[in-house]
């Protein structure tokens, strides 16, 4: 049985500001291709072509930067959420669109998994489940919707508790089988106190109806990239996995599992893991510690980063300063006159200029 995916990528990033400032936060890139295509390029691996994608917030610049889908073997169709009124909102919006008519996967743009979901796809089908949810478990269960467990099935779903209820966080990967159940549920829900139509509140209505509601705790880890820390914490963990692959130009020093993509020039040092992107200039003076991604055209001229993302098309020429848990956005400069020493912290949004 063929199944549709569902990205939902309608979100402000308010929590990622002043990034999201000029792009949707699904854009930002993290070694190399955009956070959403994470999402896309899993659904792909997991046999998922036909998927809808819903935009909301800079739309116009998710549509530009995925087109069609074919360059990575999907085949894409979108769907406005004019208002952002929550993730069951736009699941509903979908199948009113007319998308989703048969079973499927919800899996939202700002989530990245390890382990992927193929094993669990073919798990929902085999069960048979009406609806079928991931779990992970989290240090803080407070920031998350969490299911509580009875007899080994999801009694409950809670939103944000605000007491310790259960250390198991639901993902944002969802499966339904139908869709016109979903629908029913859906006109069952009204706003939660955050003007949202909550998942957690849609699945809790086939909980209490008696439908099948299975789960799977995932192995791997899970990121729900929603603030900039998140942001950091996915790109240690991408650039953890990743095995060296040069193809640029190396006149300098990389050691360790580096990746150097063409066009890329690198003549000072480079320690892995890290990520030197198309293009990208590393120069004589510059070094690049562990847990760095440089993203496509960026200079690095001088001065020290780790555990660091410099966005597309920045300039950093920072002298003897090191950049520690940084974030520089696109087009930004980081330029120092003079001679300083040190570790600084900057999170910097696009187009901008700190001289120092």
């Amino acid at each position: 049985m063929s199944l549709k995916g569902l990205v939902l990528a309608a979100g402000e990033g308010s929590r990622l500001r002043p990034f999201t400032f000029s792009r949707a936060k699904h854009l930002i890139p993290l070694l190399g291709k955009p956070m959403i295509q994470y999402a896309i390029d899993d659904l792909v691996n997991s046999g998922v072509r036909d998927i809808g994608i819903v935009v909301g917030y800079f739309g116009d610049l998710i549509r530009e930067a995925l087109g069609d889908g074919s360059g990575f073997g999907a085949r894409l169709n979108y769907i406005t959420q004019e208002k952002r009124l929550g993730i069951a909102h736009a699941i509903h919006l979908a199948i009113e669109h007319g998308f989703v008519d048969k079973p499927f996967i919800v899996y939202l743009g700002d989530n990245i998994l390890s382990s992927g979901v193929r094993k669990h796809l073919e798990a929902f089908l085999e069960r048979g489940s009406d609806v079928y949810i991931l779990l992970s478990r989290v240090k803080d269960p407070s920031k998350f919707g969490v299911a509580a467990l009875k007899n080994g099935k999801v009694a409950k779903l809670i939103e944000k508790p605000r007491e310790f209820i259960s250390d198991l966080a639901v993902t944002g990967v969802y499966f339904f089988r139908d869709p016109d159940l979903v629908k029913k549920a859906f006109e069952s829900l009204k706003p939660s106190w955050r003007g949202e139509y909550e998942i957690t509140e849609l699945i809790q209505w086939f909980i209490n109806n008696n439908y099948r509601v299975d789960y799977d705790v995932i192995t791997g880890w899970w990121k729900d990239v929603g603030t900039y820390e998140g942001l950091l914490e996915a790109l240690y963990l991408l650039l953890d996995n990743v095995d060296e692959r040069i193809e640029g130009d190396i006149r300098g020093e990389v050691v360790g599992r580096v990746i150097v993509e063409k066009g890329a020039l690198v003549e000072g040092k480079v320690y892995g893991p890290a990520y030197i992107g198309r293009d990208v200039v590393i120069g004589k003076n510059a070094l690049v510690e562990h847990f760095v991604s440089i993203e496509q055209g960026s200079k690095v001229l001088a001065g020290s980063l780790t555990r660091s993302l410099i966005l597309d098309n920045a300039l950093v020429d920072i002298n003897g300063l090191r950049l520690i848990d940084s974030v520089a956005g696109s087009h930004t400069i980081l330029k120092s006159s003079r001679e300083l020493r040190g570790d600084a912290k900057l999170i910097v949004s696009d187009y901008s200029q700190i001289h120092l």
